[in-house]
């Protein structure tokens, strides 16, 4: 039976959980609002003693509800700390919180907070750091200190560097002030240091050109500030801040809803804003794919917490447990992993890689798992880096618990664009990234886009109108069918012609799919879906007329015959029995790319942010997001080709 000796095997590898020796504990009834961060530090508890205590906790606290407290201590006084010059109060960050949000509660400026915590420039804001708040006394600059303005005129030889160390301040800082220079450094320049410019010359920042203040348009009223430039739209995509937008744009937050009022009630996804159509947007440096090799003797320790479940294990028989292999498709896919992980662990001993493995059961559901008292109990925040658990909700515990401590913990298989924490890595790309990619590679290659979508299918159109507007749309008739004219007439000559096709109606696909086909005589054309359509797989559909038009689709994952893959099949067979399932595969290469990473001469996160990777099917090139943490962009563009074969596009 598959995979009964790997669950003997698992239940011989683990340990019983312990028995903690229990505290004498308090109970705490939950507010509506209230955090576990907040309860933490009420009692002078961590959040680790909290979630140990009441396991369910993890997914979430419900109002009314009760949590039993151990007892450290009474209830914690405000916090305050002494900073140079001034009495500041500490506040912890909690979730849906904007550094916005929190100036306007503490009526504390933008600069006076970033200067108390520099790190903010660079990590943004994260839930449950710990910020100093100046009091409006100690740390309140005067209006002429804040109006000074410093300037530079950069001389030969000086770099970003050298100026931006000379003054005190970060090359970050810098190119915020001064916005012309983030794709080169002109001999001459006058940059701004700080202060606000008194005048709108040219010389001034052009960001600060854009906006006048109050008293320089004459207006002491309320009134938002008037626009000095052209503009243009913006919609805000899922996840994004007013700190990441603001840096997205090289603007204030407070210059942001000076344009945009409604952005004072906070950020909300598809929300429509106005920004400078001259602001430049910061575009990613494409990574190039590397082959990394063992290059470093420094002993790493990785661990590995998968949801074996084994309490529910030891108490089935064997034939129960025959029957959870064959029900069980959550136990099957853990167990798929594991063995593809297996695979990459037996490789990287065959290279010689120093690594130390440590393999946990997170004993996890969707409401449940053990992972506080795990991670407490076995230190894993002097890991090298984290893979698992599998439930987005219990990955994103364990990167908070595990956040000051900077471990890299990797999410195998959430689709979940994922919290902002800065030492999460969601390893499967996003589904808007998916489709992302396949509209950029259409664009990059020149190409007309044509979209034909079932009215149905709602989402898609407001997707492809918000996101990529150089799209054209086909008219449906008035029961809905594809218009043969239309769509033919949307055709440009010397140019390929891509259709973009999102239905699952049989009917809508074969007519889009003829009239392609009819004018292939006459025009380029190629067929591209964005998302897996079963409907192209029945007998309905002429398979060959799908190679004809060649069909194009991004996806995840590719299918690999190389010479190396099918000897990772040949051995996974051997060893298993079966030939291996997408989750083994991906096990096998989710491990393997972060033993490769571990063994550079770098941490991980180094490994991150210079290097992309390909492995067995899978591809890993991460980009930071906006508002912390990292998600995965390696996408394949897939097609079928004329021999009946699916090919990767290049």
């Amino acid at each position: 039976m598959k995979y009964f000796f790997v669950i003997c095997m698992v239940l011989l590898l683990f340990n019983h959980d312990s028995v903690f020796a229990q505290e004498k504990n308090t109970t705490h009834k939950v507010a509506k609002g209230e955090t576990i961060n907040e309860i933490a530090q009420k009692y002078k508890v961590t959040p680790f003693d909290i979630y140990q205590l009441n396991p369910d906790a993890q997914s979430g606290l419900k109002p009314n509800s009760i949590l039993l407290i151990p007892k450290k201590g009474g209830n914690q006084k405000p916090l305050t700390a002494t900073i140079p010059g001034a009495k500041a109060i500490i506040h912890e960050v909690t979730p849906k919180e904007t550094l916005y949000g929190i100036e306007k509660k503490y009526e504390v400026t933008d600069e006076a907070l970033k200067e108390a915590n520099p790190f903010l420039e660079n990590e943004g804001l994260q839930i449950g750091q710990t910020l100093i708040i100046p009091s409006k006394n100690g740390l309140k600059k005067t209006v002429s200190n804040q109006d000074k303005v410093v300037y530079h005129d950069v001389l030969p030889k000086e770099t970003k560097y050298s100026i931006a160390k000379y003054y005190g301040i970060t090359i970050a800082e810098l190119e915020q002030k001064n916005p012309e220079i983030v794709s080169g450094l002109p001999i001459g320049y006058k940059l701004r240091i700080k202060g606000n410019p008194e005048t709108l010359g040219p010389k001034a920042d052009k960001t600060e050109a854009a906006f006048a203040s109050k008293e320089e348009m004459g207006e002491n009223n309320a009134q938002p500030a008037k626009v000095l430039f052209s503009s243009r739209s913006y919609v805000i995509k899922p996840k994004e801040t007013l700190y990441s937008l603001s840096r997205m744009f090289n603007l204030s937050q407070e210059e942001l809803i000076a344009l945009n009022p409604a952005l004072s009630q906070g950020v909300t996804e598809g929300m429509i804003l106005k920004v400078p159509s001259a602001t430049p947007v910061l575009q990613e440096i494409k990574k190039e794919y590397t082959v990394l090799s063992n290059n470093s003797a420094n002993r790493k320790k990785l661990v590995l917490i998968l949801p074996f479940n084994i309490a529910k294990m030891e108490v089935d028989t064997a034939n129960s447990i025959i029957t959870r292999l064959k029900n069980d498709k959550f136990l099957n896919m853990t167990l798929d992993f594991y063995a593809g992980a297996l695979m990459a662990i037996d490789s990287a001993k065959q290279l010689g890689l120093s690594l130390d493995v440590s393999i946990y059961d997170s004993q996890e559901t969707k409401d449940y798992s053990n992972i506080v008292a795990l991670i407490k109990r076995n230190n894993l925040e002097d890991s090298d880096a984290i893979i698992g658990p599998f439930y987005q909700s219990n990955v994103e515990i364990t990167a908070e618990l595990l956040h000051k401590h900077q471990v890299p913990v990797i999410s195998p298989l959430s689709k979940d664009v994922g919290n902002s924490l800065s030492n999460l890595y969601q390893t499967i790309p996003t589904t808007t990234e998916v489709k992302n990619a396949m509209f950029n590679y259409m664009r990059a290659r020149g190409g007309v886009i044509i979209a034909v979508v079932d009215r149905k299918k709602e989402s898609v159109i407001q997707f492809i109108k918000e996101n990529h507007k150089d799209v054209k749309f086909a008219t449906l008739n008035p029961n809905g069918s594809v218009s043969p004219e239309n769509l033919q007439r949307l055709f440009v000559k010397g140019k390929m012609n891509y259709v973009v096709m999102e239905t699952e109606n049989t009917s809508m696909i074969k007519a889009t799919m003829a009239t392609m086909l009819s004018a292939m005589s006459a025009y380029q054309v190629q067929l591209v879906i964005l998302e897996p359509n079963e409907t192209l797989d029945t007998d309905e559909i002429n398979f060959v007329n799908l190679t004809k038009l060649k069909l194009m689709y991004p996806s995840v994952a590719r299918e690999n015959e190389t010479p190396e893959a099918l000897i990772f099949e040949k051995e996974f067979k051997n060893r298993n029995k079966i030939t291996p399932s997408a989750y083994a595969i991906r096990g096998f290469d989710v491990t393997f790319d972060t033993m490769m990473r571990l063994s550079q001469d770098k941490k991980y996160q180094e490994t991150v942010a210079f290097t992309a990777t390909e492995q067995i099917d899978n591809k890993f090139e991460f980009y930071k997001k906006e508002d912390g943490g990292y998600t995965n962009k390696g996408i394949y563009i897939l097609y079928y080709d004329t021999d009946l074969t699916i090919k990767e596009a290049k």
